[in-house]
């Protein structure tokens, strides 16, 4: 806790002399306030006074008004105590250097837990405390104080507003009364009113204009009209598709009941303990999920449910309504931004008792959390990937802890670090669980999988992205009008141009990262900062390399929209093909819009990107084929080849759900590495022993922890000297640490720190900045937030040049 650098109340905020003798002759209550100032430098909340005509009105949540060095600031209250000496981190801090609360702008936003969580957040992940209790206030404009003309100050209210539609309902004397026998309309508005209130909007609806025929019935008495909250966002979880209803079964497999009575044991404990549920693709997760939401609602609580794409939403968030009603919201980021404060609000309310929704549904106001479910736990997407950049899992996990609730995680190809602190059984004081689930429900099989090797296709003449296995299991589902689906995982039309005189391939200007070709709109993109270039690839006759001027500017690499057309070219025009990636999902329920085309048709491919591979649910789909297996395998990350496994295993869980066997089918060039192989045979020991000796012995997680540190600006000598200066900090921090507990060294295959770099990172510029990184490798249990956040104090800020520090890295990139 820290004083605040504060001058006069009123104009400056200090309390004057009197206050102060009355203070202590009758001490008021102490306030923690979190001032909204976004820099790592202010990590702790500052002590205020709380003034006697505030007393009870002050509470956790509040935004207030403060003075803060020489200007007035927006703050937030995260803890009160009717002492200063109660306060956290106040000790030596003296009665009269601390200043009093200058105005109560709002009722409470949040919640005591969601102050601690905010605060741990910070701490955890090296990020600004504003930064993270900003991901728990209402959505909306970033909070903003404005001052007004009497010189007093407000919180800037945000432009979106309620929603709120007009009911029309009977009165006492209504329900008695007859329209006259040419009162049609009359006769009609009392009809349909008399099963209870109706919406105008529905009203009209069914009627059209019946607003006359109100009125006139609102001045007899018969009726009366008022207003009342409307929920927008509601429809999001009206889908169309036949996959997005959930009936109960008849009887659960062994595999559910196993995993509903160590989610059961888990709640009882109230110890917010972790069950995996390893369960293959179409073994019933979600079943599981839904029975022990039931019992969590049954005692009153609520419930929290992730899922990593918002693809999955529409599909995810109708299977819960079609079990749980009107209960449940959805919240993630294609939301208007009055779908967001309403859902938002059906929360806080507790209209709304279970959420779904991507990561950020974590943060809403959940009354009496039950449990925490994250689907497809294993999903990168979970990561955050700016400030602050936490991890959605563990999030969850200090949750689970804070509420006494189960964390429940579910996935067919669970990340390495579940598994690891499964084998332990425990990880930082949690009890964690894994229950297995090997076997579909209503006998359904595992598909059967084929390797087509590319490299005896090329030998044998074939030029065509299909090799003679996966064209001839298209023309089969052609010819029995089944469905199938196709992943590709590089959007665009190619990865690429290249002269095929001088070699040169087109890079952004802004950035070190080639251009993806976009045939449709003969653009070259950047994937990294946005940039569109247009321009003509052979053999148009207006094709010209920037290099040479050669007009054999080729294009290299197949994209989403190659393989589309390839389809096009090959299957019957009564054979839907539907491409989806992130060009033709951008607008307002894209996802859902083409998940439910492909649903509706008779005969379908569905060709895609990752967003295909997981949690789709398509009985009629008897065929997966993988285009290229090979693109995920050898990117320069120590993940690769974990990603590229769970993509797999993840898309060849889409085939054969239903009553008909499926087939899938992979094509590549490397059919004897360990992932295609474990794949291939339904063996993942095959790909987790090679994956863990890998990492065990190039020293990366589960078995150590990591911190990737990034320095970026325009200068790149100043950038690269800054990045050095960090380095060596914190070298010699470690270095002067006499060792590590044994408790922490028994968990991890490393004995002490070691720092990496500084390096030009794999993108060394990007948005005209250059880009330097180092990384920190540290045994497991090790306070490396806690060191690098004492390293940056140390050497300061450089202006021009920004700082990031990613905790648990996904992206080294």
């Amino acid at each position: 806790m820290r004083q605040a650098n504060l001058f006069d109340i009123g104009v400056d905020g200090a309390l004057e002399p009197s206050a102060l003798s009355a203070a202590q002759a009758d001490p008021p209550a102490f306030a923690s306030v979190l001032v909204d100032i976004s820099t790592r430098s202010l990590f702790d909340p500052f002590a205020y006074a709380v003034p006697s005509d505030m007393s009870g009105r002050v509470r956790v949540g509040c935004a207030v008004l403060v003075s803060f060095g020489n200007r007035p600031a927006l703050g937030y209250v995260v803890a009160l105590a009717p002492s200063l000496s109660e306060l956290p981190g106040t000790e030596g801090l003296k009665l009269t250097s601390v200043k009093p609360i200058r105005a109560i702008l709002t009722d409470p936003l949040f919640s005591e837990e969601s102050a601690e969580l905010a605060l741990w957040m910070s701490r955890e992940y090296v990020a600004a405390p504003a930064e993270c209790l900003r991901l728990f206030l209402p959505p909306g404009a970033s909070p903003r104080l404005k001052r007004d003309e009497d010189g007093t100050y407000r919180l800037e209210q945000p432009t979106t507003r309620e929603a709120s539609a007009r009911w029309v309902s009977l009165t006492e004397e209504g329900r008695s009364f007859e329209p006259a026998a040419r009162a049609t309309r009359q006769r009609q508005l009392v009809q349909a009113l008399s099963a209870g209130p109706v919406t105008t909007h529905e009203l009209n609806a069914l009627y059209t204009d019946m607003s006359a025929t109100i009125r006139a019935l609102e001045k007899k008495g018969v009726v009366k009209v008022e207003e009342r909250r409307a929920w927008r966002g509601v429809a999001e979880g009206e889908s169309r598709l036949s996959s997005a209803r959930a009936a109960v079964p008849e009887r659960l497999t062994e595999g559910q009941v196993a995993a509903l009575e160590a989610i059961e044991c888990a709640r009882a404990s109230h110890e917010g303990d972790v069950v995996l549920i390893d369960g293959v693709t179409g073994s019933g997760k979600t079943e599981v999920y839904l029975s022990a939401i039931e019992k969590v609602l049954a005692e009153g609580r609520s419930a929290c449910v992730l899922v990593p794409e918002i693809s999955l939403t529409a599909q995810t968030v109708g299977r819960f309504r079609s079990r749980f009603g009107s209960t449940v919201a959805v919240f993630h980021s294609r939301l208007s931004a009055g779908e967001r404060l309403d859902q938002w609000d059906m929360v806080r309310e507790g209209a709304a008792r279970v959420v779904v929704g991507a990561r950020s549904a974590l943060f809403c106001p959940h009354q009496d959390l039950g449990i925490i479910i994250i689907d497809e736990e294993h999903e990168q997407s979970y990561k955050q990937g700016s400030a602050p950049r936490y991890h959605a899992r563990e999030v969850a996990a200090k949750m689970a802890r804070r509420y006494g609730c189960p964390l429940v995680l579910g996935s067919a190809t669970p990340s390495a670090e579940a598994l690891s602190r499964c084998r332990r059984g425990s990880y930082n004081g949690q009890r964690w669980e894994r229950v297995e689930m090997r076997e579909r429900p209503g006998g359904a099989v595992l598909p059967k999988i084929v390797v087509a090797d590319l490299r005896r296709e090329f030998a044998g003449g074939s030029r065509s992205m299909f090799s003679k296995p996966l064209y001839d299991a298209l023309m089969g589902v052609v010819e029995r009008r089944e469905k199938a689906v196709l992943l590709h995982n590089r959007r665009g039309f190619a990865p690429f141009l290249m002269c095929r005189e001088c070699g040169c391939v087109p890079t952004c200007k802004h950035c070190s990262t080639a251009l993806t070709y976009h045939e449709r709109t003969h653009t070259l993109e950047c994937h990294t900062c946005g940039a569109v270039y247009h321009v003509q690839a052979y053999p148009s006759p207006a094709s010209k390399c920037p290099s040479c001027g050669s007009p054999y500017l080729a294009k290299m690499g197949v994209g989403t929209q190659q393989v589309e057309d390839a389809l096009l070219q090959i299957l019957p025009k009564d054979v839907a093909v539907i491409r989806m990636d992130a060009d033709s999902t951008r607008g307002k329920d894209g996802h859902a819009k083409l998940l439910e085309e492909f649903d509706a048709a008779e005969c379908a491919v569905l060709l895609g990107t990752q967003m295909i591979a997981k949690g789709l649910d398509f009985p009629e789909v008897t065929l997966v084929g993988v285009v290229n297996a090979d693109y995920a395998l050898k990117m320069p990350d120590f993940r690769a080849s974990e990603r590229a496994y769970d993509l797999l295993e993840q898309v060849a869980g889409r085939a054969g759900r239903g009553e008909r066997p499926g087939e899938v089918i992979i094509q590549t060039y490397l059919p004897h590495d360990p992932v295609i192989r474990a794949v291939a045979s339904h063996d993942r020991s095959i790909f987790i022993d090679h994956d863990r000796q890998m990492r065990a012995e190039a020293l990366y997680p589960p078995y150590v922890r990591l911190a990737h540190i990034v320095v970026s600006g325009r200068d790149r000598v100043l950038a690269e000297r800054h990045a050095r200066s960090l380095a060596t900090a914190l070298v010699g921090l470690f270095g002067r640490e006499a060792s590590v507990p044994a408790a922490v060294a028994s968990l991890s295959v490393l004995d002490a720190p070691i720092v990496l770099g500084p390096a030009p990172c794999v993108i060394e510029r990007a948005k005209d900045r250059f880009r330097f990184h180092l990384l920190v490798k540290c045994p497991v249990g090790y306070p490396v937030s806690e060191a690098i956040s004492s390293v940056l104090a140390e050497v300061g800020e450089q202006r021009g040049l920004s700082v990031v520090v990613d905790i648990d890295p996904y992206d080294l990139m």
